[in-house]
């Protein structure tokens, strides 16, 4: 879609010269800048959006809400920024989330150094200079000394290829770009696609507008009731109370957030002592869920255990029997894609105006002028919501072309799937680093738990760099080889190779299933990387710029 805030073509020119160049204003590039800037750093961000937020820019669908607790889904690198912002429920809703990444660009004077509705085609590795050539789609140059790929896990939508869609009368959407002004669907017959996190979220809301909720669904997924309510005045002078204390103690949980994880294995305690835990975490609400007992992970008998106990819930909630079992999965263990977080959405299907069409039984084979077509019975609609995912954790990144050493292109060298050393380069790719991205806990964790451990990772790492007159860094062949390894038989230590996830690129046709993030946990993902730090960046290469790449320096 067009935006009106865009500029003409830049004029051909020399690039741009600076110490950093940035890609992405959501919270890790916001927080980069800031960052680097304390290290008197020239730095850019450049951003395609005509505004801070990254996700939260984006994903305005209805219902578009984070499933971390408000209270700690919040920068904590500034206590007078945690003390002085209000957050006004438990689970803070788009809008709010939005207007939060806002004041923190406002308050660091961040916006003077974005360059809006810019969108990056490339960045090419000039061995000679030690340089990074970014290329925007308006044909502007940047040269950096250092390139920091702040594009996010879950920001390349993915419509699905489906035949007909170009043919469509009426107007269609996708969660993960929606339209600004919103989209008020009273009267009309609409069609959601998916029932992943987003329409889990979307579809209760859009049920209350249309006059006809046709949802289809080609796998279900585990939900658990978020509980949300506004903001509770003890529990929130509870955190701010001793913001750092609490905030150390998430650093060192699995997931980056802060919860009771019960120490027993499901299966050591008794059947009613099971059901009262569940019970008790259900009634909580949230991920909290999966705390439940400490092996729901690991051992498939306890993991059944909680599995059964959701579904049994979704038995109790939804009138329909017929309707309940097509809403309840059976094909992967709990927990291992991605937990949902919902607001009334078992509930929303006794809704007489919402009906379930089970897909995996009679895929959808085409859109038509008025709806969609399965190969079972046709349907009019005047409105399809794709609520179908991201090209996860790679997409973004090799949407630009990005070409390393001897130009050997990013692209290329993860067609097998993505190589990195602990998430943060990828060897061939000096001075060239990602945050959160593949190999890394990333979309597993507290997102803004895991972008701050990065960026002050990094920080640190240049300014090592600075005071000993080094140019250059990048990861070893042998170091990301064995990273990579020992992220793979971590999670094969789990239940999460079990399920056909985007964890695994699954969701993707053509993509490598390969399972990406880190499941080693938060905790344990910082001791490694403050070890490899401590040991002089272990399995890093680092040279001065007079150097050839090649010739180590400590």
């Amino acid at each position: 879609m067009s935006d009106p805030h865009e500029t003409p073509a830049a004029q051909a020119g020399p690039p741009e010269t600076l110490d950093a160049v940035i890609v992405g204003a959501g919270f890790a590039g916001l927080y980069m800048l800031h960052r680097l800037r304390g290290l008197g750093l020239s730095a850019r961000i450049l951003e395609a959006a005509d505004g801070v937020g990254g996700t939260w820019y984006w994903n305005r669908y209805p219902g578009a809400r984070c499933d971390v607790e408000s209270m700690q889904y919040s920068f904590s690198f500034d206590e007078a920024l945690q003390q002085e912002w209000k957050w006004s429920e438990r689970f803070a809703a788009q809008p709010e989330i939005l207007a939060y990444a806002n004041h923190v660009a406002d308050r660091y004077d961040l916006r003077r150094d974005i360059r809006f509705n810019t969108r990056v085609a490339a960045a090419h590795y000039d061995e000679a200079a030690g340089r990074w050539l970014v290329r925007t789609e308006r044909g502007e140059a940047i040269s950096a000394r250092f390139c920091i790929m702040a594009t996010g896990c879950l920001s390349a939508a993915r419509v699905p290829d489906i035949p007909g869609l170009e043919t469509f009368r009426g107007t269609w959407y996708h969660t993960g770009f929606w339209p600004h002004e919103g989209v008020d669907f009273t009267g009309r017959r609409v069609a959601v696609i998916g029932t992943g996190s987003s329409a889990i979220q979307a579809i209760p809301v859009i049920a209350e507008q249309a006059a006809e909720l046709l949802v289809f669904q080609r796998t279900p997924n585990f939900s658990i009731p978020s509980r949300n309510a506004p903001m509770d005045a003890e529990y929130e002078r509870w955190w701010k109370s001793d913001y750092a204390a609490h905030r150390q103690k998430a650093r060192q949980m699995r997931t980056g957030i802060l919860y009771n994880i019960d120490q027993r294995s499901a299966m050591e305690v008794t059947e009613e002592e099971r059901q009262r835990v569940y019970e008790e975490r259900w009634a909580a609400g949230g991920t909290a869920f999966m705390g439940a007992f400490v092996d729901l992970l690991t051992n498939q008998a306890s993991n059944d255990t909680a599995a059964e106990f959701v579904r049994a819930r979704i038995r109790a909630t939804v009138k329909d029997p017929a309707t309940a079992e097509i809403l309840s999965p059976r094909n992967h263990p709990i927990g291992t894609k991605r937990i949902c977080v919902d607001s009334h959405y078992y509930e929303t299907f006794n809704r007489d105006n919402v009906r379930l069409i089970d897909v995996s039984r009679a895929p959808i084979e085409a859109i038509t002028e008025t709806g969609l077509r399965t190969r079972e019975a046709a349907y009019e609609v005047d409105s399809i919501v794709f609520a179908t995912g991201f090209d996860a954790m790679t997409g973004t990144l090799l949407k630009i072309d990005i070409r390393g050493r001897g130009g050997e292109s990013l692209a290329a060298k993860w067609a097998a799937g993505p190589r990195t050393y602990l998430g943060l380069m990828s060897a061939g790719f000096p001075n060239l680093f990602m945050i959160t991205g593949p190999g890394s806990p990333s979309v597993l964790s507290n997102m803004i738990v895991s972008i701050e451990q990065h960026v002050d990772w990094l920080t640190g790492c240049l300014a090592h760099m600075r005071a000993r007159g080094l140019a250059r860094i990048e990861a070893t062949r042998e170091a990301e080889d064995r990273w990579v390894d020992h992220v793979n038989e971590v999670a094969h230590r789990t239940l999460y190779p079990q399920a056909n996830s985007w964890y695994m690129g699954a969701n993707v046709p053509g993509k490598p299933r390969v399972f990406m993030p880190y499941v080693g946990g938060v905790g344990t993902y910082r001791q490694i990387c403050d070890e490899v730090a401590a040991k002089g960046y272990e399995g890093f290469r680092l040279a001065p710029a007079e150097a050839p790449a090649s010739v180590a320096a400590e």
